[in-house]
């Protein structure tokens, strides 16, 4: 993959022992966490993390997989109108005119590549997993939210070999989330085309 011309880049969130969602897919700790009294300390940083308000105008395409499409599905508003999205999955119908389903990593690159993709926001579980193997993610920016929710869906999976990362800044918010961005350092990729362990997710 060395002669890709674009950015793999990682932004999510994710519970203190390293789940992106329940095991229904709920996020509800995530986007409505309750109103416990919490007294967060503030931390003074010199070097900020990425913010979603610097990150998401920079990307142009996102590539998600279907566990990821349906979640956004049930939001009010479709909110990537501007952006190129795919869906990576073995089992989605290609009928909804607002993304585009590839069947497999090397369909995604491919249309990555005709799209003339500059910065890709690479979102859910096993398609992050997927692309991390496969030496695609070239950023990584985490939200770690102050709670534990036992069992679900996490952001990492088993690795082939270890992903060293630089650590590039970092901060916390009002709601205690900490929030750090990472730099991937590049080591040789992993093959890996197909669906069955990266999509749908």
């Amino acid at each position: 993959m060395t002669n890709r011309t674009w950015q793999g880049r990682v932004f999510i969130g994710v519970s203190l022992d390293g789940y992106i969602a329940r095991p229904d897919g709920g996020i509800d700790w995530l986007t409505d966490p309750p109103a416990l009294g919490r007294d967060h300390q503030e931390v003074a940083s010199t070097e900020p993390a990425i913010e979603w308000e610097t990150f998401y105008p920079e990307v142009g395409h996102l590539v998600m997989g279907r566990g990821t499409y349906e979640k956004v599905l049930t939001f009010d508003d479709w909110p990537y109108r501007d952006k190129q999205v795919i869906v990576l999955s073995t089992t989605l119908a290609d009928t909804d005119d607002r993304v585009r389903v590839a069947r497999s990593l090397t369909e995604a690159l491919d249309r990555l590549e005709a799209g003339r993709a500059s910065q890709v926001y690479v979102d859910g579980g096993r398609v992050v997993q997927a692309f991390l193997a496969a030496g695609l993610v070239d950023e990584i920016t985490i939200g770690t939210a102050p709670v534990l929710i036992g069992a679900g869906r996490p952001l990492f999976g088993n690795m082939d070999h270890d992903v060293h990362l630089e650590l590039r800044a970092s901060h916390v918010s009002a709601s205690g989330m900490v929030h750090t961005t990472y730099r991937v350092v590049p080591t040789p990729p992993v093959a890996s085309t197909s669906v069955g362990a990266s999509g749908d997710a």
